[in-house]
Protein backbone atom coordinates (compact mmCIF):
# COMPACT_ATOMS: atom_id res chain seq x y z
CA UNK A 1 0.00 0.00 0.00
CA UNK A 2 1.32 3.49 -0.81
CA UNK A 3 0.37 6.83 0.82
CA UNK A 4 -0.44 9.40 -1.46
CA UNK A 5 -1.64 13.58 -1.12
CA UNK A 6 -3.89 15.21 -3.08
CA UNK A 7 -2.95 19.58 -2.84
CA UNK A 8 -6.33 21.04 -3.01
CA UNK A 9 -6.73 23.33 -5.95
CA UNK A 10 -7.06 27.12 -4.31
CA UNK A 11 -10.68 28.11 -5.20
CA UNK A 12 -11.20 31.75 -5.85
CA UNK A 13 -14.78 31.53 -3.79
CA UNK A 14 -14.07 31.21 -0.28
CA UNK A 15 -16.98 29.85 1.41
CA UNK A 16 -16.11 26.65 -1.82
CA UNK A 17 -12.53 26.94 -0.58
CA UNK A 18 -13.51 26.01 2.87
CA UNK A 19 -15.59 22.81 2.17
CA UNK A 20 -13.13 21.87 -0.57
CA UNK A 21 -10.87 19.54 1.16
CA UNK A 22 -14.41 17.73 2.13
CA UNK A 23 -16.00 17.50 -0.85
CA UNK A 24 -12.65 16.39 -2.62
CA UNK A 25 -12.68 13.42 0.27
CA UNK A 26 -16.48 12.83 -0.58
CA UNK A 27 -15.39 12.77 -4.99
CA UNK A 28 -12.71 10.15 -3.83
CA UNK A 29 -14.85 8.19 -2.34
CA UNK A 30 -17.18 7.94 -5.32
CA UNK A 31 -13.82 7.67 -7.46
CA UNK A 32 -12.66 5.00 -5.22
CA UNK A 33 -16.08 2.27 -5.43
CA UNK A 34 -16.03 2.82 -9.01
CA UNK A 35 -12.44 2.32 -9.99
CA UNK A 36 -10.65 0.69 -7.41
CA UNK A 37 -13.01 -1.62 -5.55
CA UNK A 38 -13.25 0.33 -2.29
CA UNK A 39 -9.82 -0.27 -1.55
CA UNK A 40 -8.77 3.39 -0.51
CA UNK A 41 -8.53 3.88 3.29
CA UNK A 42 -7.32 6.89 5.87
CA UNK A 43 -8.67 9.31 3.86
CA UNK A 44 -8.16 12.79 5.90
CA UNK A 45 -8.00 16.44 5.68
CA UNK A 46 -4.44 18.35 6.14
CA UNK A 47 -2.15 20.70 5.68
CA UNK A 48 1.27 20.26 4.37
CA UNK A 49 3.70 22.98 4.63
CA UNK A 50 0.79 25.58 5.59
CA UNK A 51 -1.18 24.43 1.90
CA UNK A 52 -4.24 22.17 2.39
CA UNK A 53 -4.19 18.82 1.21
CA UNK A 54 -6.00 15.42 1.26
CA UNK A 55 -4.21 12.10 2.08
CA UNK A 56 -5.23 8.86 1.11
CA UNK A 57 -2.99 5.10 1.40
CA UNK A 58 -4.25 2.89 -1.33
CA UNK A 59 -2.65 0.50 -3.81
CA UNK A 60 -0.13 1.50 -6.32
CA UNK A 61 -2.15 3.84 -8.43
CA UNK A 62 -1.35 2.22 -12.18
CA UNK A 63 -1.42 4.49 -15.44
CA UNK A 64 -5.46 3.80 -15.88
CA UNK A 65 -6.30 4.75 -12.20
CA UNK A 66 -3.86 7.62 -12.53
CA UNK A 67 -5.57 9.54 -16.15
CA UNK A 68 -8.92 9.10 -13.53
CA UNK A 69 -7.77 10.30 -10.49
CA UNK A 70 -6.12 13.16 -12.64
CA UNK A 71 -9.39 14.69 -13.31
CA UNK A 72 -10.66 14.92 -9.58
CA UNK A 73 -12.89 18.52 -8.97
CA UNK A 74 -10.54 20.35 -6.62
CA UNK A 75 -7.55 18.31 -7.56
CA UNK A 76 -4.57 20.37 -8.17
CA UNK A 77 -1.64 17.97 -7.92
CA UNK A 78 -0.96 14.45 -6.71
CA UNK A 79 1.91 13.06 -4.73
CA UNK A 80 3.07 9.70 -3.77
CA UNK A 81 4.22 10.44 -0.15
CA UNK A 82 7.82 9.16 0.70
CA UNK A 83 8.91 9.92 4.88
CA UNK A 84 8.59 13.42 4.62
CA UNK A 85 9.10 14.12 1.15
CA UNK A 86 6.78 14.06 -1.81
CA UNK A 87 7.22 12.58 -5.40
CA UNK A 88 4.93 14.49 -7.75
CA UNK A 89 2.82 12.35 -9.87
CA UNK A 90 2.55 13.01 -13.26
CA UNK A 91 -1.28 13.98 -13.90
CA UNK A 92 -3.25 13.16 -17.19
CA UNK A 93 -5.93 15.96 -17.52
CA UNK A 94 -8.70 15.45 -19.85
CA UNK A 95 -8.55 19.48 -20.51
CA UNK A 96 -8.48 20.15 -24.28
CA UNK A 97 -9.39 24.19 -24.54
CA UNK A 98 -7.79 26.95 -22.33
CA UNK A 99 -9.15 27.45 -18.84
CA UNK A 100 -10.71 30.69 -19.49
CA UNK A 101 -13.74 28.91 -21.46
CA UNK A 102 -14.95 28.43 -17.85
CA UNK A 103 -13.54 31.63 -15.93
CA UNK A 104 -14.29 33.95 -18.38
CA UNK A 105 -18.16 34.79 -18.11
CA UNK A 106 -18.63 36.87 -15.01
CA UNK A 107 -22.93 37.13 -13.64
CA UNK A 108 -25.50 36.78 -11.44
CA UNK A 109 -25.88 33.43 -10.70
CA UNK A 110 -23.35 31.51 -12.16
CA UNK A 111 -22.51 28.06 -10.98
CA UNK A 112 -19.30 27.57 -9.14
CA UNK A 113 -17.19 25.69 -12.11
CA UNK A 114 -15.90 23.51 -9.84
CA UNK A 115 -19.02 22.72 -8.45
CA UNK A 116 -19.87 21.64 -11.97
CA UNK A 117 -16.97 19.40 -12.74
CA UNK A 118 -17.39 17.87 -9.28
CA UNK A 119 -21.17 16.42 -10.12
CA UNK A 120 -19.72 15.57 -13.95
CA UNK A 121 -17.51 13.46 -12.67
CA UNK A 122 -19.35 11.49 -9.90
CA UNK A 123 -22.34 11.15 -12.25
CA UNK A 124 -19.95 10.11 -14.96
CA UNK A 125 -18.04 7.91 -12.46
CA UNK A 126 -21.64 6.21 -11.79
CA UNK A 127 -22.57 5.01 -14.88
CA UNK A 128 -22.22 1.35 -16.05
CA UNK A 129 -18.86 2.54 -17.54
CA UNK A 130 -17.01 4.76 -15.19
CA UNK A 131 -13.60 3.85 -17.58
CA UNK A 132 -15.46 5.89 -20.25
CA UNK A 133 -14.78 9.34 -17.96
CA UNK A 134 -11.28 8.97 -19.82
CA UNK A 135 -11.96 6.62 -22.41
CA UNK A 136 -14.75 7.87 -24.52
CA UNK A 137 -16.22 11.31 -25.99
CA UNK A 138 -19.02 11.20 -23.60
CA UNK A 139 -22.60 12.97 -24.42
CA UNK A 140 -23.68 15.24 -22.18
CA UNK A 141 -26.76 17.23 -21.19
CA UNK A 142 -27.93 19.85 -19.29
CA UNK A 143 -31.16 20.21 -19.20
CA UNK A 144 -31.37 23.96 -17.39
CA UNK A 145 -27.97 25.46 -18.37
CA UNK A 146 -28.58 28.77 -17.82
CA UNK A 147 -25.55 30.37 -19.89
CA UNK A 148 -23.52 27.12 -20.04
CA UNK A 149 -21.03 26.02 -17.24
CA UNK A 150 -21.72 22.54 -17.70
CA UNK A 151 -21.56 22.82 -21.73
CA UNK A 152 -17.97 24.19 -21.19
CA UNK A 153 -16.84 21.77 -18.43
CA UNK A 154 -18.07 18.96 -20.98
CA UNK A 155 -15.71 20.90 -23.59
CA UNK A 156 -13.40 20.67 -21.56
CA UNK A 157 -12.97 17.20 -21.61
CA UNK A 158 -13.50 17.04 -24.94
CA UNK A 159 -17.19 16.10 -24.90
CA UNK A 160 -20.14 16.36 -26.90
CA UNK A 161 -22.74 18.88 -24.95
CA UNK A 162 -25.99 19.93 -25.35
CA UNK A 163 -27.77 22.45 -22.91
CA UNK A 164 -31.17 23.13 -22.73
CA UNK A 165 -32.73 26.57 -21.10
CA UNK A 166 -36.29 28.14 -21.58
CA UNK A 167 -34.39 31.86 -20.52
CA UNK A 168 -34.03 33.30 -23.98
CA UNK A 169 -31.52 36.98 -22.44
CA UNK A 170 -29.44 33.49 -21.23
CA UNK A 171 -29.75 31.76 -25.21
CA UNK A 172 -28.91 34.77 -26.91
CA UNK A 173 -26.14 35.67 -24.63
CA UNK A 174 -24.78 32.13 -24.53
CA UNK A 175 -24.68 32.36 -28.20
CA UNK A 176 -22.57 35.82 -28.63
CA UNK A 177 -19.93 34.31 -25.99
CA UNK A 178 -19.32 30.77 -27.78
CA UNK A 179 -19.57 32.79 -31.08
CA UNK A 180 -16.43 34.80 -29.62
CA UNK A 181 -14.72 32.87 -27.71
CA UNK A 182 -14.23 30.65 -30.67
CA UNK A 183 -13.57 33.13 -32.90
CA UNK A 184 -11.13 34.92 -30.73
CA UNK A 185 -9.36 31.62 -30.01
CA UNK A 186 -8.92 30.71 -33.57
CA UNK A 187 -11.04 27.61 -33.43
CA UNK A 188 -12.38 26.03 -36.59
CA UNK A 189 -15.87 26.10 -36.28
CA UNK A 190 -19.64 26.13 -38.08
CA UNK A 191 -21.96 27.83 -36.43
CA UNK A 192 -26.11 28.01 -37.65
CA UNK A 193 -28.87 29.14 -35.20
CA UNK A 194 -32.77 27.87 -36.54
CA UNK A 195 -36.13 28.24 -34.79
CA UNK A 196 -38.07 24.74 -34.14
CA UNK A 197 -40.95 24.18 -35.32
CA UNK A 198 -43.50 21.62 -35.17
CA UNK A 199 -47.02 21.34 -36.95
CA UNK A 200 -46.89 25.12 -37.25
CA UNK A 201 -46.47 26.07 -33.92
CA UNK A 202 -43.03 27.58 -32.74
CA UNK A 203 -40.94 25.58 -29.81
CA UNK A 204 -38.18 27.38 -29.32
CA UNK A 205 -34.59 28.37 -31.16
CA UNK A 206 -31.71 26.19 -31.70
CA UNK A 207 -28.01 27.22 -31.72
CA UNK A 208 -25.61 24.07 -33.10
CA UNK A 209 -21.93 23.94 -33.31
CA UNK A 210 -19.43 22.51 -35.12
CA UNK A 211 -15.94 22.27 -33.79
CA UNK A 212 -12.43 20.58 -33.99
CA UNK A 213 -9.83 20.26 -30.71
CA UNK A 214 -7.65 21.53 -33.48
CA UNK A 215 -7.32 21.96 -36.98
CA UNK A 216 -5.96 18.31 -38.07
CA UNK A 217 -9.23 17.18 -36.05
CA UNK A 218 -11.80 19.01 -37.82
CA UNK A 219 -9.93 19.06 -41.32
CA UNK A 220 -10.53 15.55 -40.75
CA UNK A 221 -14.43 15.59 -39.79
CA UNK A 222 -13.45 14.34 -36.26
CA UNK A 223 -15.50 16.93 -34.55
CA UNK A 224 -17.00 17.92 -31.40
CA UNK A 225 -21.10 18.97 -31.30
CA UNK A 226 -22.39 21.30 -29.44
CA UNK A 227 -25.98 22.53 -29.10
CA UNK A 228 -28.25 24.92 -27.45
CA UNK A 229 -31.98 24.99 -26.88
CA UNK A 230 -34.45 27.88 -26.33
CA UNK A 231 -37.18 26.00 -24.90
CA UNK A 232 -38.88 24.53 -21.68
CA UNK A 233 -37.03 21.41 -20.24
CA UNK A 234 -40.15 19.84 -19.23
CA UNK A 235 -40.79 19.19 -23.02
CA UNK A 236 -37.47 17.91 -23.30
CA UNK A 237 -37.73 15.60 -24.93
CA UNK A 238 -38.83 16.74 -28.01
CA UNK A 239 -35.74 18.52 -28.77
CA UNK A 240 -33.41 15.72 -28.56
CA UNK A 241 -33.18 11.84 -29.84
CA UNK A 242 -34.49 9.26 -26.69
CA UNK A 243 -31.76 7.18 -25.22
CA UNK A 244 -28.51 9.65 -27.16
CA UNK A 245 -26.86 10.75 -23.73
CA UNK A 246 -24.56 9.08 -21.45
CA UNK A 247 -24.96 11.59 -18.51
CA UNK A 248 -27.06 14.37 -17.59
CA UNK A 249 -26.36 17.08 -14.69
CA UNK A 250 -27.85 19.89 -13.93
CA UNK A 251 -27.72 23.08 -10.73
CA UNK A 252 -31.84 22.66 -10.04
CA UNK A 253 -33.25 25.81 -9.08
CA UNK A 254 -33.06 27.09 -5.98
CA UNK A 255 -36.32 28.10 -5.19
CA UNK A 256 -36.07 31.81 -6.67
CA UNK A 257 -35.47 31.22 -10.28
CA UNK A 258 -36.97 28.34 -12.13
CA UNK A 259 -36.44 26.13 -16.02
CA UNK A 260 -39.54 26.42 -17.11
CA UNK A 261 -42.14 28.93 -18.03
CA UNK A 262 -45.47 26.88 -17.32
CA UNK A 263 -47.42 27.84 -14.05
CA UNK A 264 -45.21 31.79 -14.58
CA UNK A 265 -42.32 30.06 -13.07
CA UNK A 266 -44.60 29.53 -9.65
CA UNK A 267 -43.66 25.81 -9.43
CA UNK A 268 -41.21 25.00 -6.67
CA UNK A 269 -38.45 23.40 -7.67
CA UNK A 270 -39.42 19.92 -6.53
CA UNK A 271 -42.86 20.83 -9.12
CA UNK A 272 -40.56 21.52 -11.71
CA UNK A 273 -38.48 18.27 -11.27
CA UNK A 274 -41.54 15.96 -11.18
CA UNK A 275 -42.49 16.99 -14.66
CA UNK A 276 -39.67 17.47 -16.37
CA UNK A 277 -37.68 14.12 -15.25
CA UNK A 278 -39.78 11.69 -17.74
CA UNK A 279 -38.35 13.77 -20.36
CA UNK A 280 -35.03 13.59 -18.75
CA UNK A 281 -35.02 9.82 -18.63
CA UNK A 282 -36.31 9.26 -22.07
CA UNK A 283 -33.05 11.09 -22.91
CA UNK A 284 -30.28 9.04 -20.92
CA UNK A 285 -29.20 5.78 -22.49
CA UNK A 286 -29.79 2.75 -20.39
CA UNK A 287 -26.43 2.06 -18.00
CA UNK A 288 -26.16 6.20 -17.76
CA UNK A 289 -26.70 8.63 -14.96
CA UNK A 290 -28.13 11.82 -13.82
CA UNK A 291 -26.40 14.55 -11.51
CA UNK A 292 -28.85 16.87 -9.93
CA UNK A 293 -27.22 19.72 -7.40
CA UNK A 294 -30.15 21.77 -5.93
CA UNK A 295 -30.80 23.25 -2.46
CA UNK A 296 -32.05 21.25 0.36
CA UNK A 297 -33.92 24.52 2.32
CA UNK A 298 -36.76 23.84 -0.38
CA UNK A 299 -36.58 20.73 -0.65
CA UNK A 300 -35.82 17.67 0.98
CA UNK A 301 -33.03 14.79 -0.10
CA UNK A 302 -35.89 12.11 0.17
CA UNK A 303 -38.41 14.49 -1.92
CA UNK A 304 -35.62 14.29 -4.58
CA UNK A 305 -34.79 10.31 -4.39
CA UNK A 306 -38.57 9.60 -4.30
CA UNK A 307 -39.02 12.03 -7.36
CA UNK A 308 -35.84 10.49 -9.31
CA UNK A 309 -37.58 6.66 -8.57
CA UNK A 310 -41.10 7.65 -9.67
CA UNK A 311 -39.28 8.66 -12.49
CA UNK A 312 -37.80 5.06 -13.07
CA UNK A 313 -34.22 5.84 -12.06
CA UNK A 314 -32.08 4.51 -9.37
CA UNK A 315 -31.35 6.57 -6.58
CA UNK A 316 -28.12 5.87 -5.04
CA UNK A 317 -28.55 7.42 -1.66
CA UNK A 318 -26.32 5.26 0.50
CA UNK A 319 -22.71 5.60 1.20
CA UNK A 320 -20.30 7.15 -0.47
CA UNK A 321 -22.88 9.47 -2.05
CA UNK A 322 -24.01 11.33 1.12
CA UNK A 323 -20.91 13.73 1.74
CA UNK A 324 -21.46 16.24 -0.90
CA UNK A 325 -24.44 18.43 1.01
CA UNK A 326 -21.89 22.08 2.46
CA UNK A 327 -23.39 25.77 3.19
CA UNK A 328 -23.45 28.29 0.66
CA UNK A 329 -25.19 31.32 2.44
CA UNK A 330 -28.02 31.69 4.79
CA UNK A 331 -30.36 30.78 1.89
CA UNK A 332 -28.96 27.61 0.21
CA UNK A 333 -27.32 24.51 1.63
CA UNK A 334 -26.20 22.47 -1.71
CA UNK A 335 -26.51 18.46 -2.09
CA UNK A 336 -25.53 16.64 -4.95
CA UNK A 337 -28.24 13.50 -6.03
CA UNK A 338 -26.75 11.02 -8.42
CA UNK A 339 -29.48 8.26 -9.79
CA UNK A 340 -28.74 5.41 -12.71
CA UNK A 341 -31.21 3.95 -15.27
CA UNK A 342 -30.89 0.84 -15.47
Amino acid sequence: MNEYAVMVYPSANRVYADASARLLIAELRVFDRAVLGDRITDLASTTIGGVPCVTFTAPPLDERAVALLSNLSVLYALFQVEGELLRPVPLRRLDVFDSDLLTIQKYSGKTNELLTKLVLNITALSTDRPADLVDERLRVLDPMCGRGTTLHQAMMYGYHASGLDIDGKDFEEYGRFIRTWLKNKRIKHQASAAPIRREHSNLGRRLDISLGVDKASYKSGDTLQLSFVHGDTVRAAEFFRPASFDVIVTDAPYGIRHGSRADKLSRTPSELLRAALPGWVKLLRPGGAVGISWNTQVAGRKELADLVGDAGLTALDAEPYLGFEHWVDQAIVRDILVATKP
